[in-house]
């Protein structure tokens, strides 16, 4: 009975050997085996980094750049006393508009009135003088000729008379009675006669009035040019405005006495009209290419556009900002100088730019980077940042629209790292 009880015992204890040695050999052989290629790929694929991205896209910065701004004449004159004299007549006052060319104030000199009177005399004087020269120059030259016509007169008598003895002697001598040497004389006498008649006609027939009034001339000549010259004067006595605008800073009075470069007063040209503001270096970097600028009166809607006169290269060291001008045409005067304005150095369609969100910037020291997907490899791209409107900021180079750029976790990616992209999302 003992037996046939242990016999199953053994049997039992057996197996169980049996089961731990194949449990051992089937470990062994787990070790020793060689690895799953595709659970190689597996592990691979969970060793990258997962990254979002966006697309980069054109959008809205923000509203357009304004700057205040403020009204200026376009330029100033100074209204200037050109000779010494008293205020006889002030036309015009402070704060007026004026005319090129309008009489402002009125002097008067009592020297100038006398040299105007003795500069007219001189010259009634020497015209005078030469009136009476010429008067008796033609009654001297009919003198001459009268004298002349009768000497004609009486040299034609003698040729008659030199004629008939000529022609006597001529008969005389066919007849003998007079030698050929005496009728030789007659013709020499009587050719010489002729001569003298001729010339005398002929100084006739060119007798011209003696210049006695030359000197004359000249002294007229030059009383006229003192004249103009004290005319002159008198009208430089009327103070005229040099330019067309608004009359200010006229400290006169009626009793007061000018000296020659005297200031009497401004003109302030409105017409054009210059607007001026003061901008950051930020700012006119907005302007490159541009040749004029909308603006606006304040308080109000309306654009208007004016060119750009002027637009400093270099900083004011006062100001610390960069001088800008701009020239608008104002015949209605409607713009005066200390109106505020506001300009705009952008328009709507500039405010459409790339742009990237903040947190997508990687920065180093000065410098900024981002990081572009393309496939499945990142590349660490330095960009140049303009304006922020947070969460955006425009780029200004370094990526376009289109692009795909990394926005998690920018900071922990390297320079042509290969990555996993898991989703496109919107800015």
């Amino acid at each position: 009975m003992r037996q046939k009880r242990r016999k199953p015992h053994r049997r039992v204890v057996r197996t169980a050997c049996i089961l731990t040695l194949s449990i051992g050999i089937l470990a062994g052989c787990s070790e020793t085996a060689p690895l799953n290629p595709d659970a190689n790929a597996v592990s691979q694929e969970q060793a990258l980094k997962n990254v979002k991205v966006f697309k980069v896209i054109n959008q809205k910065i923000g509203d357009p750049l304004e700057r205040a701004a403020e009204v200026q004449s376009s330029v100033q004159f100074d209204v200037v006393a050109k000779m010494a004299g008293d205020v006889d007549q002030i036309l015009k006052k402070r704060g007026d508009m004026v005319q090129e060319g309008d009489v402002i104030v009125k002097l008067k000199s009592s020297e100038i009135s006398a040299q105007r009177e003795a500069a007219d005399a001189a010259v009634k004087t020497a015209q005078a003088a030469i009136e009476k020269a010429k008067i008796r120059a033609k009654k001297e030259m009919e003198s001459q000729k009268l004298e002349m016509s009768n000497a004609i007169q009486k040299m034609e008598l003698g040729m008659t008379s030199l004629l008939r003895n000529y022609n006597k002697m001529k008969n005389d001598y066919d007849i003998g009675l007079v030698t050929k040497a005496q009728l030789y004389q007659m013709e020499n006498q009587m050719m010489n006669a002729r001569m003298d008649l001729d010339q005398l006609k002929q100084k006739l027939s060119i007798l011209e009035p003696i210049d006695a009034t030359s000197e004359l001339e000249d002294q007229l000549k030059n009383a006229r040019v003192t004249l103009q010259q004290v005319d002159q004067s008198m009208k430089n006595l009327e103070v005229k405005a040099p330019v067309s605008g608004l009359l200010s800073e006229m400290p006169l009075e009626g009793w007061m006495s000018l000296q020659p470069g005297a200031t009497i007063g401004v003109i302030q040209r409105l017409d054009p009209i210059k607007i001026k503001a003061q901008l950051s270096e930020e700012e006119t970097r907005h302007l490159s290419g541009k040749t004029e600028l909308s603006y606006y009166i304040a308080g109000t809607k309306t654009m208007y556009k004016g060119k750009i006169s002027y637009l400093s290269k270099v900083i004011d060291p006062q100001t610390k900002a960069y001088e800008i001008n701009l020239e608008v045409p104002n015949k209605d005067l409607t713009l005066k100088p200390g109106m505020k304005l506001r300009i705009q150095m952008t328009e709507e369609k500039d405010q459409i730019v790339p742009t990237v969100p903040t947190y997508s910037i990687v920065k180093e020291g000065d410098d900024a980077f981002v990081f572009v997907l393309s496939g499945d490899i990142v590349e660490k791209r330095s960009v140049q940042l303009g304006r922020l409107n947070e969460p955006n900021q425009e780029v200004l180079s370094g990526v376009k629209a289109g692009e795909l750029v990394v926005k998690s976790n920018p900071n922990q990616l390297k320079d042509k790292e290969k990555v996993q992209m898991t989703a496109i999302e919107e800015q």
